[in-house]
């Protein structure tokens, strides 16, 4: 399934993604939900991020190549972080370029979304939590950012976390191809095979941690190849099997 949250005459509303084509369901994928007899053209809506969060949970460092170009070790346990809801942004939308930031970076990322409520999840058990996968774009001021310590002022701004367009159960998060593109240049080029923790593991480890909620996004990490970003630049993450996010910089 591919699942889209959009609005149409004031109305927010989940629907089925069948190419173009709009399926428009009665509920939520987090709840109970029944088909309609109603379509819609994508073209006719407003697509909205794809759920509501109330916590988008981070890792960083999580691609080998990113690491080395911030000359810092591997890890050898997760690096772990929160963007708020208010960071939350719609496809197409515009990220703001706040005025106290001077350099503005894209970060591909596979994001996780938990489809019901888990805490202390069994390894064995992880894919029963995960409704599915959507693009995200981990949106950074970078001179905000210290090397070492405290991540939260240079991630946490509104408009931070771009995420769509949809979500779609139909992949395996182990291997996809990621990509960042700016101005229609390809500026991040990898694998989710690359990433040093795998996202059952990061399910397992962070519901130790945390309980998670339907609807809360896990952002794996960004492979090497980050860099900035200007006003007026249209961004756009590319995920094998989760379509393209594209959204501009203000």
């Amino acid at each position: 399934m591919k699942y889209v949250r959009f609005k149409t005459n004031n109305t927010v509303a989940y629907g089925l993604l069948d190419d173009t084509t709009i399926q428009v369901l009665e509920g939520s994928p987090f709840d109970h939900y029944t088909k309609t007899e109603t379509y819609l053209s994508l073209d006719s809506v407003e697509l909205l991020a794809p759920c509501d969060y109330s916590k988008a949970v981070c890792i960083g460092l999580n691609y080998r190549d990113h690491a080395l170009e911030f000359q810092l070790p591997i890890p050898t346990e997760p690096v772990v972080f929160l963007k708020p809801s208010t960071a939350a942004l719609a496809p197409g939308k515009v990220v703001e370029y706040p005025a106290m930031c001077k350099r503005l970076d894209y970060e591909a990322e596979l994001a996780v979304v938990i489809g019901k409520k888990g805490r202390f999840i069994p390894l064995e058990d992880v894919n029963s939590y995960i409704l599915g996968y959507t693009c995200a774009n981990d949106i950074t001021a970078r001179d905000l950012q210290p090397k070492q310590g405290q991540w939260t002022i240079a991630k946490s701004f509104d408009t931070f976390c771009p995420f769509g367009p949809y979500i779609s159960d139909e992949v395996d998060p182990s291997n996809l191809s990621i990509e960042s593109r700016v101005n229609g240049r390809t500026m991040q080029k990898s694998n989710t095979s690359n990433l040093i923790f795998s996202v059952p593991f990061l399910v397992h480890y962070l519901s130790q941690v945390m309980t998670l909620l339907p609807g809360d996004i896990i952002l794996t990490g960004t492979p090497g190849g980050i860099s900035g970003m200007h006003h007026g630049d249209t961004v756009e993450i590319v995920i094998e099997g989760l379509g393209v996010l594209r959204n501009t910089i203000g």
